[in-house]
């Protein structure tokens, strides 16, 4: 059982590792706006300052300085 265990939490792992570390701006956009709602705001913003840094001219990039912006108004 314990084999089962591991074997099912790895493929889960590297499964969600695409959408926590890759570079596509749509998705870590996701990641970030989960990352919020776990209250994860360090890893929010750093999510949202990679996207705006790396894809400066996608709708992602819009939307993160938009979140920034509203993160910031927070502290």
């Amino acid at each position: 059982m314990t084999k089962t265990l591991v074997a099912g939490a790895l493929a889960l792992s590297t499964a969600l590792l695409p959408g926590c570390f890759g570079d596509d701006p749509a998705q870590m956009l996701e990641t970030a706006k989960f990352e919020e709602l776990q209250r994860n705001e360090a890893h929010a913003r750093e999510l949202y300052e990679r996207i705006v840094r790396d894809h400066p001219d996608s709708a992602a990039a819009t939307e993160a300085r938009a979140r920034l912006a509203d993160l910031g108004a927070g502290d």
